[in-house]
């Protein structure tokens, strides 16, 4: 029997914007004033059911709207890699549970990435790649050149900012001696893996730092307790089993979010510390409480 007429429905309480757009464009004025054409890239990462997608919303609407500054928002999640070699990757790893299916870190097309950026940062035409989870039964492609959306070509203003966002943008590799300390501790799930399959997803991520180097600025909403994560989820398919009739179960929710708990136990610490080595107060950190709001709110 369903539970979810017992569980609270969620309300996410936008406190974010008004403390996140002014250090945005507080950085983005600064790197205007220094009279480059460099386009301003912002990255953004927090967890699922934070809020993310509202602050996303206004803080894109305000560049573009208020600012005059051709915007564009990207999600990581449609630069992960294609059917084809995703079911690759898995096949060369078939005792590996994280890379049998997209999310961790390692099973993002990291080449598309550079060569998107590498035109957005050039003024280049490009396209943006797309996404469909829902392709292949859910195990997810991305969808055909020709539909993806077209940016920097003749006649269209340039791209002038672009906000990068997901739950794993700005995550660092550590090195392989603190993947192995972590492991022998008690954690959630980390200990439901073998070391060897966490060092691969964590070797894999070092080639994320290309694209986290790009980044100008970085807004990090973390959690009092990452683990609310799991309560946040199963309030959101419960919504969606009250509101569409269809979603995960509680059960399907738990393991779904088990899926991809190892990297924020592998690498939320670094994350917290600051992803930047050579830019100072250009991370905003946002910890938010168990109700959503902001608690406490830290530049680094």
């Amino acid at each position: 029997m369903e539970t979810e007429n017992k569980r609270p429905e969620p309300e996410i309480v936008d406190d974010k914007s008004e403390i996140c757009i002014p250090f945005i464009l507080e950085r983005l004025h600064a790197h205007i004033s220094t009279g480059s054409e460099r386009p301003f890239i912002i990255g953004l990462n927090g967890v699922q059911g934070v809020g993310k997608t509202t602050l996303v919303r206004k803080l894109a609407d305000t560049l573009s709207q208020e600012e005059g500054l051709q915007t564009l928002v990207c999600s990581i999640d449609d630069f992960y890699l294609s059917h084809d070699d995703q079911v690759a990757l898995a096949q060369s790893k078939p005792d590996n549970p994280l890379v049998q299916v997209r999310g961790e870190p390692g099973t993002h097309d990291i080449d598309l990435l550079k060569d998107f950026f590498a035109a957005i940062l050039s003024h280049s035409t490009t396209r943006v790649p797309q996404y469909d989870k829902s392709l292949h039964s859910g195990k997810g492609d991305r969808l055909p050149r020709s539909e993806w959306p077209e940016v920097n070509a003749p006649g269209q203003p340039k791209v002038q900012v672009v906000i990068l966002e997901g739950w794993c943008v700005g995550f660092r590799a550590v090195a392989p001696n603190e993947v192995t300390d972590m492991f022998n501790r008690p954690s959630r799930t980390l200990g439901s893996h073998e070391l060897p399959h966490l060092q691969f997803v964590n070797a894999r991520l070092f080639q994320y730092d290309a694209i986290t180097n790009l980044l100008d600025a970085f807004i990090h909403i973390d959690a009092e307790n990452t683990e609310w994560v799991y309560d946040w989820r199963l309030e959101q398919e419960a919504m969606l089993r009250k509101q569409r009739g269809a979603g995960m179960t509680d059960e399907e929710v738990v393991k779904f979010v088990d899926a991809y708990y190892p990297a924020y136990e592998l690498f939320t610490e670094n994350l917290r510390n600051g992803v930047f080595a050579d830019k100072l107060r250009c991370q905003l950190r946002l910890v938010v409480g168990k109700d959503r709001s902001v608690k406490e709110s830290i530049v680094l």
